[in-house]
């Protein structure tokens, strides 16, 4: 994978998730199959005035497992922008707007942990894009901290009518 680094501010400017849904914080890796990412936001003792308040998907004090959903899908559509933009750039056409997608399904997922702990080390998110096309996009996906919290297959369904302007 090439490494070109993104933080915080580089991925928010890429994916629609806005403010404290902004949940990853650095890409660590990407290439056309797959991106790699990192994130702190889980832990307690993380303070950012990126994001001012809770973590938005704490429940009575603790992050499920399954919001490890969430930063996967994130990943995914930062993946997805990544890869458009290498595309008009190769062709030397203007950067758009990256088509929106919308988790369509998901499947296989296994839990390794019902609570994403709020201590130790950063959460990793990685994404593997394994077939699609301009409508949809299938990605295998795992989260792990310490150990394995989460991992399965997702379908996301592409926007077509955002993309022709419909």
């Amino acid at each position: 994978m090439t490494p070109p680094l993104l933080d915080h501010a580089a991925i928010a400017a890429r994916i629609p998730h806005a403010g404290r849904m902004c949940l990853l914080d650095r890409v660590i890796a990407w290439d056309e199959d797959g991106i790699v990412c990192e994130s702190d936001g889980h832990r307690t003792d993380y303070r950012d005035r990126r994001r001012d308040g809770p973590h938005p998907l704490v429940r009575d004090g603790a992050l499920p497992a399954t919001a490890a959903i969430e930063y996967a899908a994130q990943a995914m559509a930062l993946h997805g922008a990544l890869i458009g933009e290498r595309a008009a750039t190769a062709a030397g056409a203007a950067v758009d707007e990256p088509a929106r997608g919308f988790l369509a399904g998901l499947r296989s997922v296994r839990l390794g942990c019902r609570w994403i702990p709020s201590s130790g080390p950063s959460l990793t998110i990685r994404a593997r894009r394994f077939a699609g096309d301009s409508v949809q996009v299938l990605y295998d996906f795992d989260v792990e901290a310490a150990g394995p919290i989460a991992a399965g297959r997702a379908v996301v369904i592409l926007d077509a009518g955002r993309r022709t302007g419909q």
